[in-house]
């Protein structure tokens, strides 16, 4: 893209909210109430993808057996976990900087509306961001790109126009899928090397680190 992106879509958990490793700490939370172990590090490697596909890759044989049961107790846990959400460094003020300029401010996550008004209140930028997306508006989050192509339409603008922003591969695979280049940030816990195996055209530490090199960066 040799010209500003007229709207930057950003996935909220890990992205712009430090999120998941209460995400981690409520899934195993859950899976432990049903009996099941569960490495912490295997379902932090599941984040950000779609609960069906997360639980598939968990639980296995099991997920249709167990999934709805260990979704609601993932919901429980994390609510109880929610005092400890805070904003990432720097996101506040990269979403701030970048309405300032004109550019359309997308939130494009899948998150259940219960958790997504967590994750804003959170933020506390409403004034900011232009559309937010949810978990009603497609059927199958990350990879999938559905999610990325609900953004798209919120924002009013084609694949060629937008940028991304998020944390895991998921999300870079889902942005691929749908068109839209992506910039990856090590805030979630992935690697660089895996964000751009995945499809990232660049990789920062955190909102903080985009922020500050703003003006060097394919949002510019």
């Amino acid at each position: 893209m040799s010209e500003a992106p007229i709207a930057v879509l950003f996935d909220v958990d890990g992205t712009l909210v430090d999120s998941n490793y209460l995400h981690v700490e409520a899934w195993t939370h859950a899976f432990d109430e049903l009996g099941i172990h569960v490495p912490a590090w295997r379902v932090h490697r599941a984040i950000g993808q779609d609960s069906g596909k997360l639980l598939a890759a968990l639980l296995g044989d099991r997920a249709e057996e167990l999934g709805e049961q260990a979704k609601a107790l993932h919901s429980r846990f994390y609510k109880d976990l929610a005092y400890r959400l805070r904003p990432l460094d720097g996101a506040r003020d990269l979403l701030q900087a970048l309405h300032d300029r004109g550019t359309r401010v997308v939130l494009a996550t899948s998150a259940p509306e219960d958790e997504l008004q967590l994750l804003t209140a959170t933020l506390d930028v409403d004034d900011a961001v232009d559309a937010v997306t949810n978990s009603g508006d497609v059927e199958t989050a990350k990879p999938e790109p559905a999610i990325v192509e609900v953004a798209l339409k919120k924002a009013g603008v084609s694949a060629e126009q937008a940028i991304f922003v998020g944390d895991s591969v998921w999300d870079c695979i889902a942005a691929s899928r749908a068109g839209v280049s992506t910039i990856g940030l090590l805030s979630g816990g992935f690697s660089s090397a895996e964000l751009i195996s995945a499809g990232a055209i660049a990789v920062y530490d955190d909102p903080a680190g985009l922020l500050r090199e703003l003006h060097l960066s394919a949002l510019a």
